[in-house]
């Protein structure tokens, strides 16, 4: 057990989107019974690029005591979830289009909604 950084997520807040599933590349976070929840503590490396995906901001991080990120579970759960439905989200620039299969795609909230943006257009929204 350690002292470190990892998601937590508002039951209260959470309307079970989604929208922070593909986000996590450890596969940490999957909805059950309708709302988000980090699966193991050793899956979630703390990074937190769940967190500006949230329409409703139930996704925070904090620090307390939990077991160490492990890169091998991680490795393991990846492998047993590949193909499975509920992680085959493939998200979309909101302003071209384009897949995150095709191009690195980075979250942005703007006038409070959540969105996902690639790295062509994002140039575009920053210096106008």
């Amino acid at each position: 057990m350690k002292k470190r950084k990892i998601v937590k997520i508002n039951e209260e807040l959470c309307t079970g989107c989604g929208k922070c599933v593909s986000p996590c590349a450890e596969g940490a976070i999957q909805l059950v019974d309708g709302k988000a929840r980090v699966l193991r503590d050793e899956l979630c490396d703390g990074a937190g690029f769940c967190l500006g995906v949230c329409p409703t901001g139930a996704l925070t991080i904090e620090e307390r005591v939990t077991e160490e990120f492990d890169e091998q579970a991680v490795h393991e759960h990846k492998q047993a979830i590949a193909g499975r439905p509920e992680y085959a989200h493939i998200m979309k620039c909101s302003l071209c289009g384009i897949s995150e299969n095709d191009r690195p795609l980075l979250p942005l909230k703007s006038k409070g909604e959540s969105e996902w943006v690639c790295v062509r257009c994002l140039p575009g929204l920053i210096h106008g």
